[in-house]
């Protein structure tokens, strides 16, 4: 897929484009892990540009069915006609299929995956009997946040051995500022301080938080500060209300946003 858009704009954090690359061309199936706002999604939809492959991106949830996934048959007013799903598009037309938040979906959802995972890469489709063997440049992908894994919502190891993973991570804090300063429209002095106030709220995770503050969010702060916002309260609303509800706990996150920011 030849394209003179711009690439999606992502800064690597070790080894995972080469890596990546890599699994492509042994037409290998990735999982890519890492915290909820990291750039899990931002990396995938990189590598499909870098990789001239088009990116079909499935947002998986509890009512996910394999017929979302494989497609099926519709009526109009000429008759009963076949629509393929995205993966089976993707499959088609050698594209990538990219599955995020796997693990939410269901257990009997995502075993459609296992043979289009491993040296058959076939996808049966039982309602036409059709048995589609992917296209050379067809590539799996799925990610998921390793917080969230539990008993009742993970991948089975049946299905996570599959696949190449890559983990990703918050960036360390001077590949985040860029990001911020270039995301978020705002100079390199004030992208520091967004990531230093995003650094010492991730400092209370294990104590206050479910989750921490994530570059997602620094970096919507970022956009409102530079559209001329207050940086306290846009801060606030970025990087506490999204977090918690607890009274406590705001509080305490506003102290750490006073502290960075209250005195301009």
């Amino acid at each position: 897929m030849k394209t003179d858009k711009e690439a999606p704009f992502y800064l690597p954090q070790g080894g995972e484009i080469t890596l990546f690359e890599r699994a492509a061309e042994h037409r290998l199936p990735v999982l890519v892990k890492g915290p909820t706002g990291c750039g899990k999604t931002r990396f995938i939809q990189h590598m499909a540009h870098r990789l001239e492959r088009r990116l079909y991106t499935v947002a998986c949830h509890d009512d996910l069915t394999a017929s979302d996934l494989v497609g099926r048959h519709l009526i109009s007013g000429e008759g009963t006609f076949w629509q393929d799903g995205p993966l089976t598009r993707s499959v088609r037309e050698g594209a990538i299929c990219y599955l995020d938040e796997v693990v939410e979906a269901r257990k009997d959802t995502t075993v459609v995956l296992h043979p289009l995972a491993d040296d058959r890469r076939l996808l049966p489709l039982e309602r036409t009997g059709e048995v589609l063997e992917a296209d050379p440049h067809f590539l799996l992908v799925v990610s998921y946040n390793p917080g969230y894994q539990n008993i009742l919502k993970g991948m089975k190891p049946s299905t996570r051995q599959r696949f190449v993973g890559i983990s990703l991570d918050y960036p360390v804090p001077e590949i985040e500022a860029r990001v911020v300063q270039t995301e978020g429209g705002v100079d390199e002095l004030l992208a520091r301080r967004i990531v230093e106030l995003g650094q010492a709220l991730r400092r209370l995770e294990q104590h206050d938080l479910e989750e921490a503050a994530s570059t997602r969010l620094l970096i919507y702060a970022a956009r409102l500060i530079s559209s001329g916002m207050d940086p306290v309260q846009a801060c606030h609303a970025c990087m506490v209300e999204p977090l918690t509800d607890d009274v406590s706990t705001i509080r305490a996150l506003q102290k750490i946003i006073d502290i960075h920011f209250g005195a301009q």
